[in-house]
């Protein structure tokens, strides 16, 4: 377990996630404020959240229980991003490097589940 949910860097990544997610969608339109933007938000803010959940609760089970919540937000997140490029909310170029993050993102949280699990 580690001692600071600060230290895993898959926090750290979770998180500047979720801020480049809050710049880019400062722009959408006003209608989706408490639609697709406020998801889209949602979904990025639940992948760190849930792995400082997972952390605090204290036992591997929980941090692996609430780190796959986190994996599910960032498929969620994924999906939601393609909307928004689809109906023009975002470029293409701005979809891309999100959606890379996003997809890295997983891969490492996968990689950790693995991890926490095989340490039971």
């Amino acid at each position: 377990m580690p001692e600071s949910v600060e230290n895993l860097r898959i926090w750290q990544e979770g998180m500047r996630l979720a801020k480049d997610i809050y710049r880019a969608s400062n722009s959408w339109p006003k209608e989706e404020v408490y639609g697709l933007t406020a998801q889209v938000r949602r979904a990025a803010v639940s992948i760190p959240a849930n792995l400082a959940e997972g952390v605090g609760r204290g036992t591997a089970a929980e941090l692996s229980r609430y780190s796959r919540i986190a994996l599910g937000s960032a498929y969620e997140l994924s999906t939601l991003l393609r909307l928004a490029h689809d109906f023009g909310y975002i470029d293409r170029a701005v979809f891309e490097k999100l959606n890379l993050h996003v997809s890295s993102l997983t891969k490492q949280i996968s990689a950790f589940i693995s991890y926490q699990e095989g340490r039971k």
